[in-house]
């Protein structure tokens, strides 16, 4: 389990678990999330948002793991802009323990 802040104040924060960062890492959502400029604000936030909708829509099978997502993490009352860029950061280094991990 990962806890982030999601204000700049400290007074608020998210615990994110492995199954979260995993089911980002499926269905690669933050792949070309994040303009050039490297900016994450409420729009990249909300384009999160409806890429996961249509995912949701799309989905044929089961897709558990997207909603736990959504109700733990994306959709939940603290998530903004500035939590957004705590997870990304989060998940970039999971990412790297993950191939460290797969290195050994």
């Amino acid at each position: 389990m990962y806890t982030i802040q999601t204000n700049a104040s400290a007074t608020r924060s998210l615990d994110i678990s492995e199954e979260n960062l995993q089911t980002i890492q499926k269905y690669a959502l933050f792949q070309h999330l994040i303009d050039s400029n490297g900016i994450v604000d409420e729009s990249v936030l909300d384009k999160l948002k409806l890429n996961i909708r249509s995912l949701i829509a799309s989905a044929e099978g089961n897709c558990k793991d997207l909603l736990d997502l959504c109700i733990d993490v994306i959709y939940h009352n603290n998530m903004k802009s500035f939590g957004l860029h705590q997870l990304v950061l989060l998940y970039i280094r999971w990412e790297k323990e993950q191939e460290e991990k797969t290195e050994e």
